[in-house]
Order: C-alpha cells, then sequence, then structure tokens
C-alpha cells in the first residue's frame, strides 16, 4: 500500500473483517474479506448491503464562473440540471477520448460538487477553472458510505423522513443518527441504492449503527470488489479496467471514444464546446471495437482479460466476468470488432484452463429495463 496517500476513516472496520487495504485511487480500499464474496452479492441484490466507497474523489466547484468550468469539462448541459438532482457524466481530452466518468451533483445555483474515480477528472476540472472566478476545492474529509439493495430504503426510512420520495439521481440534505449527511439516490450496483456523504468524525458511527441495526434485516458489510460481480451483470464500465489504459491496440495511444464504450449517451444533445467536442463527433461511425456483453456456456466464468476467439481467431478480450447462481447466467463484459458486436454472434472465450462456447449479447443482463435502481415509493 505505498501508493496510498488518503486514508478511510473506517480503515479499523476493514481490517477487523479481514482486508489487507489494498490500494484503489490512492486509498487503501477493502479489496477482500474473510468471507464468501458470493453472499455480500446476494445480500446487495435480495437484501442489502452497506459499502466504504470512500475512494472516489469528491470535488466542489464553487464560484460565479462553477456552471462554466463544468460545461467546459463534462459531456452533459449543466444548464438543465436543477439544484438537488445529479447526473451522471463523462470527460474526454482533445482528442475526443475518454478519460474519466463522474457524477455532478448541482448543490445550488453556483455550487456543484463532482465525484469520480482514478481518471483524470480532478484534473480536468482545474483546468478548466483556469483563469476563472471558482474554487476548486478536493475533499478528502467526506466520506461515502454506499447503502445498496431493495432493502435499503426500508431501513433508511426509519430514520430520515422522506426518504421514499427520493427519486433516482436526486438527493438531500438531511440528518442520520443526528449527523449531518447528503442522501443520494445514486449507487453502482443496478440496484435501489443510497451513497450516504458525511463528515470524516462521523463515519465510524454511521457505518457501525447501520452495520448493528441492520443485521436483522440481512444487511452486512460488503467489499469493495463485490462490485465487479454486481456491474459485470448491470453493464456498469469501471475504468481504467474496461479500457484500453488496460488492453491497448498496438502502436496506438491509450484513448477510447464514448461511441466504442457506447457512452454517447452522456454528451447532451447539440452540446458543443466541451473539451474534445470536435473529435467526438468527428469519430462517430470510426469505431475501432464496441463494449458489448458475452453469455457463456456453464457456470465458470470467464477469467479478467480472458482472449475473445471467434472462429478460433482471437478478436477480443473480456475484461470482467461472473457467473450468478442467483440468475443462473454466466456473463461478462468485452470489447469485441464492431460486427461481432451482434446478438447471437458465436464466440468462444479462452480461459486459462480451457475454451468455453459463449455467445454475443446485450447488456445489462440483470433488470433490462432498469426497474429495479428506479424504482418510485
Amino acid at each position: 500500500m505505498t501508493a496510498s496517500w488518503r486514508f478511510s476513516a473506517l480503515a479499523e472496520r476493514h481490517r477487523a473483517l479481514g482486508s489487507d487495504l489494498e490500494d484503489w485511487s490512492g486509498m487503501g480500499t477493502a479489496w477482500s474479506y474473510d468471507k464468501d464474496q458470493t453472499e455480500e452479492y446476494l445480500a446487495i441484490r435480495t437484501k442489502a448491503g452497506v459499502m466504504d466507497v470512500s475512494g472516489l474523489k469528491k470535488v466542489h466547484v464553487i464560484g460565479p464562473h462553477a456552471s462554466h468550468v463544468i460545461d467546459r469539462a463534462t459531456t452533459r448541459d449543466i444548464e438543465k440540471l436543477k439544484p438537488g438532482r445529479s447526473t451522471y457524466a463523462c470527460m474526454l481530452n482533445d482528442q475526443g477520448k475518454f478519460v474519466d466518468d463522474c457524477v455532478i451533483y448541482r448543490m445550488g445555483p453556483h455550487s456543484f460538487m463532482v465525484v469520480h474515480g482514478s481518471g483524470a477528472g480532478h484534473e480536468q476540472l482545474t483546468m478548466a477553472a483556469t483563469g476563472r472566478n471558482v474554487s476548486v476545492l478536493f475533499d478528502d474529509d467526506m466520506h461515502d458510505i454506499s447503502l445498496q439493495g431493495p432493502l435499503a430504503v426500508d431501513y433508511l426510512e426509519k430514520h430520515v423522513p422522506g426518504i421514499r420520495d427520493v427519486v433516482y439521481f436526486s438527493h438531500i440534505h438531511t440528518t442520520l443518527f443526528g449527523k449531518p449527511v447528503t442522501i443520494s439516490r445514486t449507487g453502482y450496483t443496478g440496484e435501489r441504492g443510497y451513497e450516504i456523504f458525511c463528515r470524516r468524525q462521523d463515519a465510524p458511527l454511521i457505518w457501525d449503527t447501520i452495520v448493528e441495526e441492520g443485521a436483522e434485516m440481512g444487511i452486512i458489510p460488503t467489499r469493495f470488489t463485490t462490485l465487479d460481480l454486481l456491474r459485470a451483470e448491470s453493464y456498469l464500465l469501471f475504468f481504467p479496467y474496461d479500457n484500453s489504459e488496460m488492453y491497448p491496440f498496438e502502436d496506438e495511444p491509450h484513448g477510447d471514444t464514448l461511441w466504442e464504450l457506447g457512452l454517447d449517451f452522456t454528451v447532451s444533445k447539440g452540446k458543443t464546446g466541451f473539451r474534445g467536442a470536435e473529435e467526438h463527433y468527428r469519430l462517430k461511425g470510426k469505431e475501432r471495437f464496441k463494449i458489448y456483453g458475452v453469455k457463456l456456456d456453464g457456470t465458470e466464468p470467464a477469467a479478467e482479460g480472458a482472449p475473445l476467439l471467434k472462429d478460433g481467431v482471437e478478436v477480443g478480450v473480456v475484461t470482467i466476468g461472473m457467473y450468478s447462481p442467483l440468475n443462473e447466467h454466466n456473463v461478462g463484459i468485452a470489447r469485441m470488432p464492431v460486427d461481432c458486436a451482434v446478438e447471437g454472434t458465436a464466440l468462444t472465450v479462452k480461459n486459462p484452463d480451457g475454451e468455453i462456447a459463449a455467445v454475443a449479447s446485450p447488456m445489462p443482463f440483470h433488470d433490462p429495463d432498469k426497474l429495479r435502481r428506479t424504482a418510485k415509493g
């Protein structure tokens, strides 16, 4: 963990559960616990799990030019975002290639919070802020405790009046266990879930109380890497693990287009002026590959980075795979040629222990109409 320079107030809780706190985005993060990961997956899909995602970077953009900075740095038309709402957006470089994704929270007329992962989001915002009347504040005191699963709302409504009225991609400023928090109806699981943004000093109390009180409802602590099982069947990409930073093209610099990643929906209709906009539009129809799903035979999941074959020739790679005993499917996210990204295309996954027959399949595999994550009431 020599690269870590950010520290979660919940580190000792994770160590007590068996984690060595592996580094992610500069923070010691719980990649492993001393229990079966399938138990955590099933808890989030059927009950709820509580997870420390404080490794996400929280950046406040505040001041008269705040909306200009967000507008320049991201793909969304920020003028359409109302206070109390949030939106998922991407950030590009000058070549029109993806460098990070984020959730933008509008806190007020001149106040935003941008939450991003291990990409260049902070640098993008800082660059756009140069010479503007705005403050860009990286906030590592703020912790992010994620409570995800169908019973999350049942638990929170005992403590937070009106929580059932908080719709998908909105947030409220309130208190939880007597502590000031912002609770956002977002997450990275494909389930109805909430992210609880709190002060560092309050994170242990909030975590401990949810774990203790939630036990009778089947709510359990879950490790960060359980997200891999959830995201694989919910079509949620993870930078850089699905990107050319991890699986580069020969003799080409890193970088994927939003058209290739299936993230072009994050560009607000008709928007121009964001960094990389001209190249983004120019590259439409010039995809070198597509992100697409695969369904495998049997129950052995595709290994991370397993080669993808068509007619015996290597054509792509599976970036993440998982088998669900709940949904009884063996699925994965893959990078493959455009002509292979057609439902039903016969493929083969070359695992270390042998080859597995597969077919190309659209995503998401779980809750394809996204009814669970967007449920009301």
